[in-house]
């Protein structure tokens, strides 16, 4: 299971996105006809470590560069899981004792607080299959070169316009540290910008990534009748503008996609 932007850009037309990549088509359920502000992402880099800062739905993929770095035995991790559905057999089957909730408000979803004691291995466990239907709004701090701070509460939907983004206050939301390496370089790289990679300078200090989508057309599904259903299963019709700002250079890329 990768990033749901990785996973989109190696894949732009996703055939039945809604029932055979829904770890994708859920990032695109709120989305009407129109524009549309999507993740951000600032990569600095220095002699002695790399940071990640992101927006809301780069924490996973933050989360996953950071725990691979990992070296210790064991990792206290603490946060908020918010999950679209009852995914409480896999906290069990993951070997975590979290209590999920669910709510009582108008968006149905479960929630769980927790501390907890892991270890690397199921940590990124954890992030690969979480991803898929949660967010995993996670925070550890082992070292100064390997930690994560992801804030507990999910940001609402950006109403400004593309023009209007103001990326270095969305990119608070999530922020990882690790030590510098070529090899921890490149597995951000890959992670993040691999489509950009041949662009890349030998030498350069911060990248930052936006992402904002033009959905063009929904195709709803006929044989639904709850217009809420519907409109969740619905196919958006889009294109993907990638753009990176290396050291104040920018480089576009655009993909047709079907999520």
């Amino acid at each position: 299971m990768m990033h749901f932007l990785k996973k989109i850009i190696e894949t732009p037309i996703l055939k039945d996105p809604a029932g055979e990549h829904i770890d994708v088509h859920r990032h695109f359920y709120r989305y009407s006809k129109g524009e549309f502000i999507g993740p951000a992402l600032k990569i600095s880099k220095s002699s002695s470590r790399i940071t990640l800062k992101g927006s809301h739905e780069y924490e996973d993929l933050i989360l996953e560069a950071v725990a691979d770095t990992i070296s210790q035995e064991e990792v206290e991790i603490k946060g908020v899981l918010i999950s679209g559905g009852d995914v409480g057999d896999l906290i069990e089957d993951l070997g975590f004792d979290w209590a999920l909730k669910k709510s009582t408000g108008k968006t149905k979803n479960f929630k769980a607080n927790f501390e907890s004691t892991t270890n690397k291995d199921t940590l990124i466990e954890s992030i690969k299959e979480f991803r898929k239907t949660s967010y995993y709004l996670i925070s550890f701090n082992i070292t100064p070169t390997c930690k994560v701070t992801t804030k507990k509460n999910i940001p609402q939907p950006s109403k400004k316009k593309v023009e209007e983004d103001d990326v270095s206050k969305r990119i608070s939301f999530c922020t990882g540290v690790m030590n510098y390496s070529e090899q921890n370089l490149n597995n951000t790289i890959n992670l993040t910008l691999h489509d950009f990679k041949s662009e890349l300078p030998t030498k350069w200090k911060s990248i930052i990534i936006t992402n904002n989508y033009k959905i063009t057309d929904i195709v709803l599904p006929d044989d639904v009748d709850n217009w809420g259903l519907k409109r969740i299963l619905g196919i958006r019709k889009a294109k993907l503008f990638r753009s990176i700002d290396i050291d104040g250079e920018i480089i576009e890329k655009q993909y047709n996609i079907v999520v």
